[in-house]
């Protein structure tokens, strides 16, 4: 029959594409920083070439590493992260997500974000100056010792200042302040109380050494990442390390002038660590990568113009620094208050379109209703209302078809294998009665760019990450965790962990739902005569069922839910329609079917 022929289309046309994506995207010794490159900003106006700072480095990873252990360091303690700041270069490096943990038991640890030399992954934000060839004084590097000159322990109401005399009339400042959130605000001074002009460059950069443990799936991006007067740019760490300009041995980079406003750093899958240059500040944004004998590192640069300081006078510039976590709520904020499209620090994916408006309805649900699992629900209800028309129309233009059978039948009758004959007298059939065989298509195919983009959502927002729902699911962002293999928990034993080859038949309660709803919904019309698609369409469910058993639960929650509401709306509107819609007998006569075949 034309209709079942057309829905079978948009179903195999469903069932292919999430194949391929379930085939392409299965659930699944150090040494001390260096200074930038010895050279001015693009940006620069009529200063000269900076030169290496005097003092450089440390001389190996070993003294390097000891000097990180033994430096002083000031206390970081506010209500939502707390670490310390290494003296031994001013280097903020050691920083905790206290409201995230490692899993879900709450006495696991925190979520670790930067790290300091010496540790098994080192992740820290650094800053500085670079004196020009014109006057090469002493400036301070990643090895100075600074002494704390105002403060104690920097807390969101309480800054600290550091400073640094070189001996030689010029005094270095670096005051450090945090919001409520991850916000560092880093204020770069020098005073020059010589008799004659320097010329200084200050800089800031992030650097990670060592390629960090990453989920590596395709659809994410982690790595280093940058806006720049409103372009986005993406590197993973296997970019940087095949990145074509070199800074020098074993170094490659990729230096772009930044005229307007931008911002550039590292980002994992729920966290971020980030460099902010004011709203109309030139610099040069830096990816690097160095190869070093003991390790790889990535950088991320902020090179800023020449500062000219008369004699007498004071020169600042002020930046900020972001460590945090991706929340939707807190990076829009920070976005309102003038960092440039901040949000799109989260992966929004290619239907960023649909992924950014899921997510905004995701969280206030939940901010409305307390739980994201109910959100997910809610916002189910909403794709649906939105769809309703178009939903409404098919519907009715499958119970016309439906109601157009004994006509079509009669057709077929009567021009018998005449294919054209046939074709022509069903198009007028469908005209005169305003009927579209293909409408039962739409709502199938619409579902496929929104099942992704719920996908993508619930696999990268942090929202996601440990939300819970009702009784055993407790993390949205992982699959059921439940398992008919021990009867749901009700045998002392094991089920097979999803990334087992038994996990992937080892499903749990919530996609067995997703296969009986769906089951359900092929019961609203008889099944077809063909062979073949009757057997299509009698596996389709299970293959679905098994198939999305290792995917987010949030995701097959949302599928149970939209299957559930279809079946509603299409048996209301049949019915409606005058249409006989016997789901029972329909049920009866595909296990009768099935018996009769094996018979």
């Amino acid at each position: 029959m034309t209709e079942q022929k057309n829905m079978l289309i948009a179903a195999v046309l469903s069932f292919v594409v999430i194949a391929v994506w379930f085939v392409l995207f299965p659930p699944q010794p150090v040494e001390q920083p260096q200074e930038p490159a010895a050279q001015v900003s693009s940006t620069e106006t009529g200063a000269g070439a900076p030169v290496a700072p005097a003092g450089g480095t440390a001389g190996g990873a070993t003294g390097a590493e000891a000097q990180a252990a033994d430096a002083p360091r000031v206390k970081i303690d506010s209500d939502r992260v707390t670490g310390s700041i290494s003296l031994r270069g001013g280097r903020i490096d050691e920083l905790t997500l206290d409201d995230y943990h490692e899993t879900l038991d709450d006495n696991s640890p925190n979520v670790t974000l930067l790290a300091p030399l010496g540790t098994p992954h080192p992740f820290l934000a650094v800053y500085g100056w670079l004196p020009t060839a014109e006057t090469p004084v002493a400036t301070p590097g990643p090895n100075t010792e600074w002494t704390l000159e105002e403060g104690e322990v920097l807390t969101s109401s309480s800054p600290i200042t550091l400073a640094w005399d070189n001996g030689e009339g010029l005094i270095f400042r670096r005051k450090i302040s945090l919001d409520a959130n991850y916000m560092f605000s880093v204020e770069q001074s020098v005073e020059n109380t010589t008799e004659a002009e320097v010329s200084l460059a200050p800089y800031s950069y992030v650097v990670r050494r060592g390629e960090p443990e990453t989920v590596n799936f395709y659809i994410l991006h982690e790595g280093a990442l940058g806006k720049f007067d409103g372009v986005l740019n993406e590197l993973d760490y296997d970019a940087l390390q095949d990145l074509e300009g070199s800074g020098g041995p074993g170094v490659r980079q990729e230096v772009i002038p930044v005229t307007e406003a931008g911002w550039l750093g590292f980002t994992d899958k729920y966290w971020m660590t980030t460099l902010i240059a004011p709203q109309g500040q030139p610099f040069d944004a830096v990816f690097k990568y160095v190869a070093r004998p003991d390790g790889s590192e990535y950088r991320t640069e902020m090179r800023l113009p020449v500062q000219a300081v008369a004699p007498g006078a004071t020169a600042a510039v002020a930046t900020q620094l972001f460590a945090g976590a991706k929340e939707l709520k807190t990076i829009e904020a920070y976005e309102e208050a003038g960092i440039p499209r901040f949000v799109d620090a989260i992966d929004w994916g290619w239907f960023f379109f649909l992924t950014k408006p899921f997510a905004h309805i995701l969280v206030f649900f939940e901010g409305l209703i307390g739980n994201m699992g109910w959100a997910i629900i809610a916002m189910t209800f909403c794709v649906k209302l939105v769809l309703f028309p178009l939903a409404y129309k098919s519907y009715v233009s499958m119970s016309k078809m439906k109601k157009l059978q004994p006509e079509m039948e009669k057709i077929k009758e009567r021009v018998g294998d005449d294919r054209v004959k046939m074709q022509q007298e069903m198009m007028a059939l469908y005209k005169r009665e305003k009927a579209n065989p293909a409408a039962g298509c739409l709502p199938i195919i619409l579902q496929i760019p929104i099942f992704f983009s719920l996908y993508k959502v619930l696999f990268v927002t942090l929202e996601m990450r440990h939300a819970p729902f009702i009784w055993w699911i407790h993390d949205l962002s992982a699959p059921d965790p439940t398992s008919w293999m021990n009867l749901f928990g009700a045998l002392p034993f094991a089920a097979p962990d999803h990334s087992s080859m038994l996990g992937i038949v080892s499903i749990g309660v919530f996609p067995i739902l997703l296969g009986v709803t769906m089951w359900l919904q092929q019961k609203l019309n008889p099944m077809p005569t063909d062979k073949t698609q009757a057997m299509i369409f009698a596996w389709m469910p299970w293959v679905f069922m098994f198939m999305l058993g290792s995917f987010a639960s949030g995701l097959v929650i949302y599928w149970v839910a939209n299957n559930t509401i279809t079946f509603t709306q299409q048996y209301i509107i049949m019915r409606s329609q005058g249409v006989d819609v016997d789901v029972l007998g329909n049920v009866k006569k595909s296990f009768k079917r099935k018996k009769n075949a094996e018979g």
